[in-house]
């Protein structure tokens, strides 16, 4: 349970190095974007980067060849649809979800939200985690294609903005 053989261990070494190698060049050579996190599909593909990595560390009967393969695969296939995503706005519609506005002028937007399957705690929790206290200083608050929550402050708000000056001493 705790101890198969030494052979075993020493293959994770050999096999896991040489993979963690062939990743990291694969993911050199697609660029930056094979590991955003911008949408879904882009989180989908890091999961699975991540469970072939260790599938072929683990498992004896992958060969190292064959998951580094598959490791190429993946990264090859989220640059091919990247790639017609850019270039076509229908495939582009298929592949991508829309940003969701959720709030807008302090107001929430009930439907909207129980469309995206968010509560007015998590929205509240986002405000504050932006520094703000009172929702009707808001213009709008946005479910981004990732799931994370962008707060847009409104325009006419004065923000303090602490300076040295303004800080005193005795």
């Amino acid at each position: 349970m705790f101890f198969d053989t030494w052979s075993g261990l020493g293959r994770v070494l050999v096999v896991g190095t040489i993979a963690y190698v062939a990743l990291v060049a694969i993911l050199r050579v697609s660029g930056k974007r094979t590991l955003t996190k911008l949408n879904a599909f882009d989180l989908v593909v890091t999961v699975a980067l991540g469970s072939t990595l260790a599938t072929v560390l683990l498992s004896k009967s992958v060969a190292l060849a064959d998951g580094v393969l598959a490791l190429a695969l993946l990264v090859f296939l989220q640059f091919a649809i990247t790639w017609l995503s850019v270039r076509s706005s229908g495939f582009q519609a298929l592949v991508k979800s829309e940003p969701t506005l959720i709030m807008h002028q302090g107001r929430f937007l009930d439907g909207a939200m129980r469309t995206q399957r968010i509560t007015r705690e998590e929205v509240m929790a986002a405000l504050r985690s932006n520094g703000v206290a009172d929702a009707a200083a808001i213009a709008a608050v946005v479910l981004e294609t990732d799931g994370s929550i962008a707060v847009i402050r409104s325009a006419d708000q004065d923000v303090v903005k602490p300076t040295l000056e303004a800080v005193r001493t005795p």
